[in-house]
C-alpha cells in the first residue's frame, strides 16, 4: 500500500494502517532518538510516546509530496527526545562564550562510517549532544536551537563550538589528521 493510502487510514483510526505507517518509520526514528539519548530503553519510551502523537494529531497532517510524512513524523519524534531531555538536564548550566575565534574543523569526520560517528557523538555530554544533532545533523540554526531548548543563541553556539572541540580531541587521540 502507497504511503498516501496508509495516511488516509491512518486518519479513520484503521490499526493495521497504524502498524504499517510504524513499520515503515520506527527504526528510522529510533535511530533519531538514540543521536539525542543514550539508553536503548530511554529511546524506545520516547518512540512510543512519538508514534501516540503521532497517532492523535495524524487528523492535522497534510500529505503534499514523498518525504512529507517523514519530515513530520521526525520532528514530532525530536521535539519528543528534546522534552525528555529538558526534564532530565539542565541546559542553562552551561557557561556561554560571547566571541569562539577560532573554528574547529571536523573534516575528519568524513573518513569515517557513520556508525562510527554516531558512536564518537554518544560521546558527548547531553548538551552538547543535543545542540551538535540539531545544528550539524538537523539543520536547525541557533536562535531555533535557543528556543527549543530555553537557552540563549550565545549559549547554543558555545555549546556547538564545545561539542566541536571534545570530537576534535576524540579524533585526534584516534589518530585522525587534519588539514596541515
Amino acid at each position: 500500500m502507497k504511503e498516501p493510502e496508509i495516511i488516509e487510514r491512518c486518519k479513520k483510526g484503521d490499526r493495521k494502517a497504524q502498524r504499517e505507517l510504524y513499520d515503515a518509520y520506527a527504526d528510522r526514528m529510533y535511530r533519531v532518538v538514540l543521536r539525542y539519548l543514550k539508553s536503548n530503553p530511554d529511546a524506545e519510551d520516547v518512540l512510543q510516546v512519538a508514534f501516540t502523537k503521532i497517532y492523535a494529531g495524524i487528523r492535522d497532517f497534510e500529505y503534499r509530496e514523498p518525504g512529507s510524512a517523514e519530515s513530520w513524523i521526525r520532528r514530532i519524534v525530536v521535539n519528543e527526545a528534546l522534552m525528555w531531555l529538558r526534564k532530565r538536564h539542565n541546559f542553562h548550566m552551561t557557561e556561554s562564550l560571547e566571541e569562539i575565534h577560532e573554528p574547529v574543523d571536523l573534516g575528519a569526520f568524513s573518513e569515517l562510517p557513520g556508525e562510527e560517528i554516531t558512536k564518537l557523538i554518544g560521546q558527548l555530554p547531553p548538551g552538547y549532544r543535543t545542540v551538535f544533532n540539531l545544528y550539524v545533523v538537523e539543520g536547525y540554526n541557533h536562535a531555533e536551537i535557543g528556543g527549543m531548548l530555553g537557552v540563549t543563541e550565545s549559549t547554543s553556539r558555545t555549546q556547538l563550538y564545545k561539542a566541536k572541540s571534545i570530537l576534535r580531541k576524540i579524533l585526534t587521540q584516534e589518530g585522525f589528521q587534519y588539514g596541515t
